[in-house]
């Protein structure tokens, strides 16, 4: 198109200089139309034969061939030529913006080093690739799929999936998601799902997918258009016909046929609603791949309109504000020393996969052998019994050690307390936390910020551990000891109260968030450490486990809504007032071109603001 648009700007300007007039160089100057516009008028002759006529090529055809036919034969060409010089840019814009994002997600990887039974490198497509196999990642390669390290370790470049530039130390053991890039050691790697269902699939699908669902204003805008561009070409012929009609008929004047339909022709381009239908759709997407740019994922333009007018955030405890990983925080003993009261718990929990004994294990600096450990019995929501090295030993709640007719001792601090009895008598009690998110504070202050009225924590845990961590963070509100449909009915109460007023977010990262994440007006997900159906459910996923990205994620939608209004406002205040200086003469092409060129240029430089949020 730019070869085009040079060529014909070259011809228009010889032709313009050279000394000829009359009929010929008329006929000179439809060299440069044809060659600027030659696709509009074969658009518009298409739109005709399909009866869906009425579009920005029927507008611009009409007017320039009208302009042409009325010996307008400069504007004509001019009008044609500024229209594609806008055309262009436009491309050019949306260009940039789908670059953005194809550059933030070319994280496929091509190719995956299958490691054979015989030791032996095969280099195959990740799609091949089956659970359990082992891939070798060298440094400067991209984890191809999902998986967990076997040997090596190594520094992981995240930014493409979290947007966080900070490199990541990973080791054996330890899971890693694919999408990242290996800097520093040669890792072997266990997948754990295949290619489809990796990380790195989920948000190449999910950003696919999300200009497909509209926003209301991108609706409003179709619609607008569809009765916007009929009504106006309806409005020009009239404005061709009616007044020389009535200047004949009525007040016995000239017709003056010529000034009329020049008047109408310029109406015609003032009208073309190029400005609106090309700047608001483009807003979005530049906000859609501004936002993944930080680690956002917004499956639609309808959710990042949403977002813009939450009101309530409520989120879930664990795994959101807090890390959902207990550490032991206490060690009240009695009866025993801390390190072997400890040691009696992890022993007694040796067989548990309950994340408090995960927790118990890790605290040991020696973990004892669990050969001498028999007799296991679960009690179930109380702890657990066990006959270690001959004694007895129970390890769990304040309510079994009662049950043994012994009196518990209350820990000091808020939290889990696993209380530890060895031979029916009371040896003490371990306390154990969820520890807070670094920068958790921050975020709720964050949320203020940015307009959030007020805050909501949900969990499952005790009203007074989420008092304890509510109270600890500034949130507003704190509702404790929910089951999953507990927290659905409180999501749904916070509506009722809020009806009218705005509209709200819930934050969650588990399974059982998942319908709360559907029910809300927008459903926010932690995609890094969430489980797969929150964020299938979600309408927004955090690839990090950072809530300050909470904040970040209502800043650009309410940017992208305010560069939305804009352009509307724009586009609408300079055409209506342009529309009525053409209809009374004042107007002529060249502010015609301003109106619809112009205008446009100035949306699209507005819209791909959205790209970058700071």
């Amino acid at each position: 198109m730019l070869a085009r648009i040079l060529l014909a700007a070259a011809l228009l300007v010889v032709i313009l200089l050279l000394p000829i007039k009359g009929w010929i160089r008329a006929v000179l100057l439809l060299l440069p139309y044809l060659c600027a516009g030659y696709d509009i008028l074969i658009k518009a002759v298409k739109g005709v034969i399909r009866l869906q006529p009425f579009d920005e090529n029927f507008l611009m055809a009409v007017a320039t061939v009208g302009a042409i036919a009325l010996g307008e034969y400069t504007e004509g060409v001019a009008v044609m030529l500024f229209y594609q010089i806008g055309e262009l840019f436009q491309s050019c814009a949306v260009g940039k913006s789908r670059r953005s994002i194809a550059a933030l997600m070319d994280i496929r990887p091509d190719t995956a080093n299958l490691e054979t039974d015989g030791g032996e490198i095969r280099v195959c497509d990740p799609d091949e690739i089956s659970v359990g196999s082992i891939l070798v990642v060298r440094p400067g390669e991209r984890i191809p799929i999902d998986g967990v390290i076997v040997e090596g370790h190594s520094t992981v470049n995240t930014a493409s999936l979290t947007g966080e530039s900070l490199p990541r130390d990973v080791k054996e053991g330890d899971e890693i998601v694919s999408g990242c890039v290996n800097l520093t050691g040669l890792l072997r790697v266990r997948t754990l799902r295949v290619f489809g269902e990796s990380t790195v699939s989920k948000i190449l699908e999910l950003v696919e997918n999300a200009s497909a669902k509209k926003s209301r204003s991108e609706r409003f805008i179709a619609r607008f258009a569809r009765i916007y561009t009929p009504a106006v070409c309806l409005s020009a012929v009239a404005l061709a016909i009616l007044p020389p009609v009535l200047r004949m008929s009525v007040w016995q004047l000239s017709p003056m046929w010529g000034d009329w339909v020049y008047r109408a022709l310029t109406f015609l381009v003032i009208s073309c609603p190029c400005a609106l239908v090309i700047s608001i759709p483009l807003t979005f997407f530049a906000g859609i791949g501004g936002a993944s740019r930080e680690g956002i994922l917004v499956k639609g333009s309808n959710y990042l309109e949403v977002l813009s007018r939450v009101d309530t955030v409520a989120m879930d405890k664990t795994g959101t504000v807090t890390r959902g990983v207990f550490e032991v925080c206490e060690i009240r003993a009695v009866s025993m020393e801390a390190e072997r009261l400890l040691e009696y718990a992890v022993l007694a929990e040796s067989y548990s996969t309950h994340p408090i004994a995960e927790s118990l294990r890790r605290a040991l600096k020696n973990p004892p052998q669990t050969a001498c450990v028999s007799d296991v019995t679960e009690m179930s929501g109380r702890g657990v019994r066990a006959l270690v090295d001959g004694v007895w030993v129970c390890a769990g709640n304040a309510e079994l050690v009662r049950e043994l007719g012994l009196a518990p001792q209350e820990p000091s601090h808020i939290g889990t307390a696993v209380h530890v009895t060895v031979d029916g008598v009371y040896g003490g009690v371990i306390l154990l936390a969820d520890q807070i998110k670094a920068g958790a504070d921050e975020a709720i202050a964050n949320l203020r910020a940015v307009g959030v009225r007020q805050t909501v924590m949900l969990t499952g845990d005790t009203q007074t551990v989420g008092d304890a961590v509510g109270g600890a963070l500034g949130v507003d509100r704190v509702m404790g000891s929910l089951l999953p449909q507990e927290k659905l009915q409180a999501v749904e109460a916070l509506m009722r109260e809020d009806a009218g007023r705005g509209r709200i977010a819930f934050v969650g990262d588990g399974i059982n968030d998942a319908p709360v994440l559907m029910r809300a007006d927008v459903g926010i997900a932690m995609g890094a450490l969430g489980a797969d159906a929150a964020i299938e459910a979600a309408d927004v996923v955090l690839m990090d486990d950072d809530p300050k990205k909470l904040a970040r994620a209502i800043r650009i939608s309410k940017k992208c809504m305010r560069i939305v209004y804009q352009n509307i406002v724009l586009a609408l205040g300079i055409k209506f007032a342009c529309l009525a200086l053409g209809a009374l003469g004042i107007a002529n092409m060249w502010l015609a071109i301003f109106a619809d060129v112009g205008v446009m240029v100035l949306a699209v430089l507005n819209a791909i603001r959205a790209l970058r949020t700071r």
